[in-house]
């Protein structure tokens, strides 16, 4: 049944695209992945901005870390004291940034039609979407893996009635993952994707 209805609602997404160039999304491309993440203006994506795109792609099990993406976006949102300490952009680090669609379009034809994974994905996945929508018409169409979902499963399967704790530095701790220190898109995106592979390979054992 669910598969019924996502196919149902990627017809429907599929017809409504505005530039038949790319249709490449509806396609998909088994046991390929990208991780992403974005920086913001804040958390609203009705009225808040994307900052930046990082992602990196996943093949089978290997983090192809010679294949990543990064764009710093041009906003016309003043960007607040309290979210530069969060992500460290500065409007004076946006002096050369991309156009917005630029920008999009190009991350679509980086991601194509891979699997989506990210940390609070459907935030992401939002933003992008907010863009998208205006440009083509379309949400995006990819299949998603969630990672605190993924992990709270593993987990609740040992903690039975646990109080699982999602927090992005507590899972890096769990699975020894070294925390990149800087906070950003990319850094942000390479970490999920360690995480990811982790989960991953406990589902295979």
């Amino acid at each position: 049944m669910f598969s019924f209805f996502r196919d149902f609602k990627r017809k429907r997404n599929l017809a409504k695209l505005k530039d038949e160039k790319f249709k490449f999304l509806f396609e998909d491309i088994e046991d390929e992945y990208v991780v992403f993440d974005t920086e913001t203006t804040g958390l609203n994506p009705k009225v808040d901005e994307i900052l930046s795109i990082g992602a990196v792609k996943i093949k089978g099990n290997k983090i192809l870390t010679s294949q990543t993406f990064e764009v710093f976006i041009k906003n016309q949102k003043t960007i607040s004291s309290k979210s530069i300490e969060i992500h460290r952009i500065r409007p004076c680090d946006l002096e050369n940034a991309r156009n917005a669609d630029e920008a999009i379009l190009e991350f679509l034809e980086f991601i194509e039609g891979r699997v989506l994974v990210g940390y609070y994905l459907e935030f992401d996945v939002d933003m992008i979407n907010k863009y998208l929508q205006t440009l083509l018409g379309i949400k995006l169409p990819n299949k998603t893996k969630e990672i605190s979902e993924l992990y709270y499963d593993e987990q609740i399967e040992l903690i039975p009635q646990g109080n699982i704790d999602l927090r992005f530095d507590t899972i890096l701790k769990k699975y020894d993952i070294p925390n990149m220190g800087v906070h950003n898109a990319v850094n942000d995106a390479v970490m999920t994707a360690m995480i990811f592979l982790k989960l991953k390979g406990s589902k295979n054992d």
